[in-house]
């Protein structure tokens, strides 16, 4: 029979039991890497229009980044700056910051939570919306970095003649970054 709690309100529950849970939690925890990575997949089939699906463009990404020598966190968030666009397609940027937050430092988190309307400067315009809308952040330190990262690894990675790398190249990696011990509670 499964070890349970016997609390049913948190505010009664003992250092035992909150030891009981953080036991079963880290355990949890540790299939992380293998739901994003089932996650990052199913962005493959429907292309939307473009000549390759999501789940392309995000190896796509990725393969671009490695190979400009980027370090392997900026790597693991090109694989998986997409992933929240299966769950929040109108914002999937603070769904993928959201996951990633513990596990990567707060300049990759920013330009993740950011990438959406910084990408938006290629065709806000061309939908009704307002191209320059990522001005609102001219002047952050890491405005230049983000529409860098937006420039030589997101908008061009849509191309099917691109050679990609596999999957399994990038699954250690995510493996390495998401297994990191996560940062803090950060609010």
């Amino acid at each position: 029979m499964e070890e349970t709690v016997d609390f049913i309100r948190m505010e009664n529950g003992t250092f035992e039991e909150y030891q009981l849970l953080d036991r079963r939690f880290q355990k949890h925890s540790q299939h992380l890497p293998d739901e994003l990575l089932s996650q990052l997949k199913r962005l493959g089939g429907d292309k939307l229009g473009y000549k390759i699906d999501r789940y392309e463009h995000s190896l796509q990404t990725a393969t671009r980044a490695f190979r400009a020598g980027e370090d392997e966190e900026v790597v693991v968030i090109a694989l998986l700056h997409d992933i929240g666009d299966i769950m929040a397609p109108e914002n999937h940027s603070d769904l993928a910051a959201a996951i990633l937050q513990p596990y990567i430092s707060k300049d990759n988190h920013w330009l993740v939570k950011h990438h959406g309307i910084f990408q938006g400067y290629y065709f806000f315009h061309h939908v009704g919306g307002d191209r320059n809308a990522r001005e609102q952040y001219r002047g952050h330190p890491l405005f230049e970095r983000t529409a860098a990262w937006c420039h030589n690894y997101d908008q061009n990675s849509f191309d099917p003649e691109y050679e990609n790398m596999p999957i399994d190249a990038f699954e250690p990696m995510v493996r390495r970054v998401i297994g990191r011990k996560p940062w803090a509670f950060v609010v």
